[in-house]
């Protein structure tokens, strides 16, 4: 159990977060630059910097993703969805070669998707933070049952 990370944690995509992050601040910047150096009027200046921040938007809320542990349950918060989890209701922690997330079998016969746990930039993280999110469902659900038996 030593291995367990203290709760809460949170697992995020740092690379990939921090990659989009960083591109779209930078193309807000370009975008706005361009459209102050070029000779337009307020209305299409106004047009540029909308699209560039639309962009940052963008990119800020695909970079928002995660998943959260804490005593009471997993929260997994994905592009453009957010699904509080109870510990029993998570039967097993699936990352596969070549699955582009982790996916969370639940109680209930479905499959979520989750996000904050990507191989994308970073391979051995997400393979890290997947067995730590497995062993915590696995320690939580071994927890949740032995009250019942006794």
């Amino acid at each position: 159990m030593s291995d367990l990370p203290v709760l809460p944690v949170t697992f995020r995509p740092g690379h990939t977060r921090a990659v989009m992050l960083t591109a779209g601040v930078l193309i807000f910047a370009v975008i706005s630059g361009i459209a102050m150096l070029l000779e337009l009027g307020p209305g299409e200046r106004l047009s540029f910097v909308v699209t560039g921040a639309l962009i940052l938007w963008a990119l800020a809320q695909l970079s928002r993703v995660k998943v959260v542990a804490d005593e009471s349950g997993v929260t997994v918060v994905n592009i453009a969805s957010r699904r509080r989890l109870d510990w029993a209701e998570i039967v097993q922690v699936n990352l596969r070669p070549g699955d582009p997330w982790v996916f969370l079998n639940l109680s209930d016969g479905t499959s979520l998707p989750a996000l904050g746990i990507q191989p994308g930039l970073a391979k051995q993280r997400a393979i890290a933070d997947a067995r730590a999110l497995r062993a915590l469902v696995d320690a939580r659900s071994t927890a949740d049952r032995t009250p019942d038996q006794g």
